[in-house]
């Protein structure tokens, strides 16, 4: 039974099952208030549920690419819960997850995934169609650039606004079905943060 967390655009949480079947999900779209939401959302997705946290055997945690101030939250959050748990992280791009979802709904061949990066700067990853185990074949990226410097999409671009954390964790649980290999437990902020350390203390003038 998987957990699925992500915090790279809104904040999502669901339950899968071991088959892909989707137990439960709860989302949100706001971007600000991450860490106001997640710890309610993850209770109130087990309950509806039905599953307790003692029976979760892995923590599917969304590695972005997102803005370093809420990604971390849904990657923290996972960890935690992993840890109270005594489960494993199963770390996946979210966009992959996207990705997943655009083909599930019909797409296919080549996709362009989009997603806003602030700073008038969008995050893109190219796939080209699903492989054998129906996992999303990522060609390029993930990347980070201005949106007229994109890579000219080979087939359908797609500018998704959310991460469905129940593509999320449909995503893992093909990826353990098929023995692959997750992606490295490393958030993909692809910049740095706003916040810098300091140099030292200013010196004041007279």
């Amino acid at each position: 039974m998987l957990l699925a967390i992500d915090t790279s655009a809104g904040t999502g949480v669901a339950v899968v099952d071991e088959s892909g079947r989707v137990r439960a999900e709860r989302a949100t779209d706001d971007t600000m208030r991450h860490a106001e939401a997640i710890g309610s959302l993850i209770a109130r997705t087990l309950d509806e549920s039905g599953v307790a946290a003692r029976d979760v055997t892995g923590v599917v945690a969304g590695m972005g690419p997102g803005p370093f101030t809420g990604l971390r939250v849904g990657i923290a959050a996972a960890h935690a819960f992993a840890f109270g748990a005594g489960c494993p992280v199963l770390p996946v791009v979210s966009h992959d997850a996207i990705a997943l979802e655009r083909y599930l709904a019909g797409g296919d061949g080549p996709l362009l995934v989009v997603t806003d990066a602030r700073r008038r700067e969008r995050y893109w990853s190219a796939y080209d169609g699903l492989d054998a185990n129906g996992v999303p074949i990522r060609v390029d990226g993930p990347g980070l650039a201005k949106p007229d410097a994109l890579p000219a999409p080979a087939g359908e671009r797609f500018d998704a606004h959310v991460v469905s954390a129940a593509a999320l964790g449909t995503l893992a649980a093909r990826i353990l079905a098929g023995g692959l290999a997750f992606a490295p437990d490393e958030p993909l902020y692809l910049r740095t943060p706003d916040v810098t350390p300091s140099a030292g203390p200013k010196r004041v003038s007279a």
